[in-house]
């Protein structure tokens, strides 16, 4: 008798491994490659604000997006902002590099900023803000502009330039470090009052 239960205990555990279902290890999330997932050719992407205003315009000659980064490659990109204050910035450049919302690009080659002159209500006019240099990185949502490299910057008709740079749109405030020059023009006499001649 123990021979025979020895015997349908070792048979029952030969079963019961045999029709055990196996559970299988969990399959590794297959690794996203630096491969364009879409490519866009002469194409104009525009957002809006919950009023319908324009809050941005992206265009380009080409443009390839990579998941991996979520990051938007853009030939010849032309790229148009406004702010709150309604302002209009425009960036060009031979290539530009946009993340996925959009509030970060980064310019490289001939790369131009320009904010346009404005006037508010009861102010003096703010003069045109440009930014030339082969690399700018704006921040579209901060209003800021930022370069490791060499920076031409020119408001209205004074000129400066400086090895790095920053600027902060909100704070009104420009920022050259290293080997930095400017160039003050001086006021037109068209614009400075004119003076009563002298009695005689």
């Amino acid at each position: 008798m123990p021979l025979v239960m020895m015997g349908a205990l070792a048979l029952g555990t030969y079963w019961l491994v045999r029709n055990t279902p196996l559970l299988s290890a969990p399959e590794a999330a297959p690794a996203v490659s630096h491969e364009a997932d879409y490519f866009m050719q002469n194409f104009t992407i525009k957002t809006f604000d919950a009023s319908g205003h324009l809050q941005s315009e992206v265009a380009g000659s080409q443009a390839r997006h990579f998941p991996d980064t979520d990051i938007l490659e853009i030939d010849q990109a032309r790229i148009r902002s406004v702010n709150l204050q309604r302002q209009l910035t425009t960036a060009t450049a031979n290539r530009a590099y946009a993340n996925g919302d959009g509030s970060e690009v980064q310019l490289t080659g001939n790369a131009r900023v320009v904010r346009l002159a404005s006037q508010a209500a009861g102010q003096k006019e703010t003069p045109q803000l440009e930014f030339r240099g082969e690399f700018l990185h704006a921040f579209l949502n901060e209003d800021r502009v930022q370069s490791h490299l060499p920076v031409l910057l020119i408001r209205g008709t004074d000129q400066f330039t400086g090895n790095v740079f920053s600027y902060s749109n909100l704070d009104q405030v420009a920022l050259l470090t290293g080997r930095v020059r400017g160039l003050l023009m001086p006021q037109s006499a068209a614009a400075m009052p004119a003076r009563a001649a002298p009695r005689r």
